[in-house]
């Protein structure tokens, strides 16, 4: 009797215990794999920095340039190209646009040798294209920078002082005094027609000159990188 009692108990027993682990399984599979907990910030850091948008420089940005060759009236007609260099660099807020030493190219607007009776010689250049920090030839429009020559009066007036000296002495050698005056009258007219067949000195824009010039319209320049 006592022995179909214990028997009797660790059936139940190992019953209870066979019920128990069914549903500790069962609820295991019903809550699934735990879910890592997020870490703050990990959203942020996955997000791609916004892309840099185009920068528009405004009519009348100053942009200065160093030439790398001499331009002048005597060897540069209206309509050559010349090339130079950005002197400074173009900043927008915190973006470099185009950096020192860009490559910026121009056009001869104007070259007028000036007249033989009056008027001096002058050049004048503007910037057509400017190479953006992204490697790009951008369009540009700027103002006319320009150079006018050196009076010559003094040189002139030199001219005909040497006339007028050497009429007056070939004048003076044949006819005494009389002829000193008509040789230093038509001295001085010889000296005054030299002056008059002849061009004054040549405007020059030298090598290495800083040109300051003006943007002549809004120019917009693709994404540059940071400062």
């Amino acid at each position: 009797m006592r022995r179909n009692c214990r028997s009797l108990v660790i059936g139940m027993v190992a019953a209870a215990l066979a019920v128990g682990l069914g549903c500790g399984r069962e609820e295991t599979a019903a809550a699934g794999p735990k879910e890592k907990p997020a870490v703050p910030g990990a959203k942020e850091r996955e997000r791609p920095a916004p892309a840099a948008q185009p920068v528009v420089l405004a009519e009348g940005t100053p942009l200065s340039v160093r030439t790398t060759s001499a331009l002048s009236t005597e060897s540069n007609k209206a309509g050559e190209t010349f090339v130079a260099h950005l002197a400074e660099p173009l900043v927008a807020g915190e973006r470099v646009v185009a950096a020192k030493g860009a490559r910026v190219e121009g056009v001869v607007a104007q070259s007028s040798a000036g007249g033989r009776v009056k008027g001096r010689a002058g050049i004048a250049v503007r910037l057509t294209r400017l190479e953006a920090a992204s490697g790009q030839m951008i369009e540009i429009s700027t103002n006319m920078v320009g150079r006018e020559a050196q009076s010559t009066k003094k040189q002139d007036a030199v001219k005909v002082g040497v006339g007028s000296g050497v009429g007056a002495a070939i004048g003076a050698i044949a006819g005494g005094g009389k002829g000193a005056a008509i040789g230093a009258a038509s001295g001085a007219g010889a000296g005054a027609g030299y002056v008059l067949a002849t061009r004054g000195a040549a405007a020059v824009i030298p090598s290495e000159s800083v040109l300051r010039f003006k943007l002549a319209g809004p120019v917009t320049f693709p994404p540059a990188a940071p400062r």
